[in-house]
């Protein structure tokens, strides 16, 4: 019997829509995952400090903000400075195409753009934690 995926899904900043997040969220514990939810308006250092306590294997993050190109990286470096480079970042939303490859650079693992089918959200992460 393999272990059960665990993810933390999470709103970051001022943003304080969270039916994506919710959808998500709902979806990947319809595929067996185990998932918390931080709730709205967390900064990259809660979501990091919730990430590592919980040991998850990812952080999922819902943002229509406008602000990721700061926050998802500052997840990912706060994630890094607790030891947990292992725990891979993630994200969603409204995010320009042309956004998505410095976020990529900057080490969030994959982007999600609106459109996305749960499915396919499902799929990436069972294939990510299965392969480490």
């Amino acid at each position: 019997m393999s272990r059960k995926k665990r993810v933390l899904v999470g709103k970051v900043g001022l943003d304080g829509h969270d039916r994506g997040a919710k959808v998500i969220a709902r979806a990947l514990r319809d595929a067996g995952f185990e998932v918390i939810y931080s709730g709205l308006h967390q900064t990259p250092a809660m979501l990091a400090a919730t990430a590592v306590q919980e040991a998850v294997d990812c952080v999922g993050v819902s943002i229509l903000s406008g602000a990721h190109g700061t926050l998802l990286p500052a997840l990912v470096q706060e994630l890094a400075q607790r030891d947990a480079p292992e725990i891979f970042v993630f994200g969603g939303g409204v995010i320009p195409q042309d956004d998505i490859p410095g976020l990529v650079k900057a080490g969030v693992r994959r982007i999600f753009t609106p459109g996305t089918s749960t499915t396919e959200v499902v799929e990436y992460l069972t294939q990510e934690i299965e392969n480490g």
